[in-house]
């Protein structure tokens, strides 16, 4: 059997648990939630797969060194401890990325200073000459957590965030970033079975991640490199077989459509979907939400709309009233997912959520919520889901 070893997968607020399946699915065992974070045990080869599958994760760390410390000396004194000759040997070149939750570490550059100084020395003491420091491109990076007081040093086996797939070549305004985009339509269980619309698209990411989902595409299909394949004991033959592997692939059946009020923005759009290969799945244009007329059968609405920045009160709270109105009479039948700052904007819509989730949208705090949108009264409705639930429990098995 390979070896196994701790890992921990960065993700961000609220995705914890949609993180934990999808580690889980993949062969992950001992998983373990934490806060924007996941950890699990594996071997090289679920290293690999987890860069490469996982859609919610930021990025993928292995951990090698974990100790308590009330001071910069301490971290220093700690960090020296460790055997760097096993993580840099010849002329690796390495960068160290800090990242500080604590009273007692303000700055996180002081801290990467201090252990980028702990590991110069331990190898000038050590009489090793070669590995340096490089900021751009290293060929090992490495990252330093410091939660209060407690310290974990790990090496970093994605490199650039994995939420850069490889695809947007384009970005509109405030654009949604992709690991978020592809948490929500998790947390909806929609994977393909119906139509997916986003009436105000933006540069298409949430369109782009629902085709590859519904597809079943590896989010990390198009990216070209990994800091893993740097590491002395990278295994291209496993890695090789693992992008190479398309048995999980599916059909999708239905389509992804998408819209904007701006020509310029759906012009972005279509080439992040042209660069995705994804056109034959993706439809767009330009068409303002408030002239919707009829929407696909058979579909689920997911949308991230203005949250108030470059609008007007007024004209911010007329565009939620204006969606309330258009989900309510031109999307009837279909399940609404809303992700929003701007409570008002909520209330303006005008509808009674089914379930709501926090989540943040870079540094903003939203909710994401769930409208079901149905035909008549709401008494009307329920008495029609519950009348299907009872069909469904006296129907014979077969």
């Amino acid at each position: 059997m390979s070896q196994q070893f701790e890992m921990v997968a960065k993700t961000l607020y609220g995705l914890e648990e949609i993180l934990a399946t999808e580690l889980i699915a993949l062969g992950a065992n001992n998983v373990q939630i934490g806060r924007r974070m996941v950890s699990f045990e594996g071997d090289k080869s679920l290293l690999y797969k987890t860069n490469y599958h996982c859609r919610t994760a930021l990025r993928i760390l292995k951990p090698i060194a974990s100790f308590s410390a009330k001071s910069s000396d301490e971290v220093y004194e700690n960090v020296k401890k460790i055997n760097w000759t096993q993580y840099l040997p010849g002329k690796k070149t390495f960068a160290i990325d800090a990242v500080v939750h604590s009273e007692t570490f303000t700055h996180s550059k002081f801290v990467a200073y201090r252990t980028k100084d702990a590991i110069m020395d331990y190898l000038k003491s050590n009489d090793i000459s070669g590995p340096s420091v490089r900021v751009s491109n290293p060929d090992i990076q490495i990252h330093v957590h410091i939660s209060h007081k407690d310290c974990t040093v790990s090496l970093d086996s994605s490199g650039e965030s994995l939420h850069k797939r490889g695809y947007r070549t384009e970005e509109t305004e405030a654009p949604l970033n992709e690991v978020l985009a592809a948490g929500m339509i998790l947390s909806t269980k929609w994977r393909g079975e119906s139509n997916f619309i986003d009436p105000m698209c933006g540069s298409g990411t949430l369109l782009i991640e629902a085709a590859m989902i519904a597809l079943n595409l590896p989010p990390g299909v198009l990216r070209n490199k990994y800091a893993f394949e740097k590491w002395d004991d990278f295994d291209s033959e496993i890695f090789n077989e693992i992008c190479q592997d398309d048995s999980q692939e599916k059909e999708f059946e239905f389509k992804a459509y998408g819209s904007d009020i701006s020509p310029k923005v759906i012009g972005a759009a279509n080439r992040n979907v042209k660069n995705a290969g994804l056109s034959k799945y993706i439809e767009l244009k330009v068409l303002p939400f408030q002239q919707y007329e009829k929407a696909p059968e058979n579909g689920i609405l997911i949308t991230n709309p203005p949250y108030g920045e470059r609008l007007k009160p007024r004209d911010l709270m007329s565009l939620y009233s204006m969606m309330g109105e258009r989900f309510k009479h031109v999307f009837s039948a279909y399940e609404v997912w809303v992700l929003t700052s701007n409570e008002d904007g909520f209330d303006n819509i005008g509808l009674k959520p089914s379930s709501k989730t926090k989540l943040i949208n870079g540094s903003i705090d939203c909710e994401f919520r769930k409208y079901e949108i149905f035909e008549g009264t709401h008494k009307e409705f329920k008495q029609e889901e519950a009348q299907k639930l009872s069909l469904k429990k006296t129907e014979p098995t077969a």
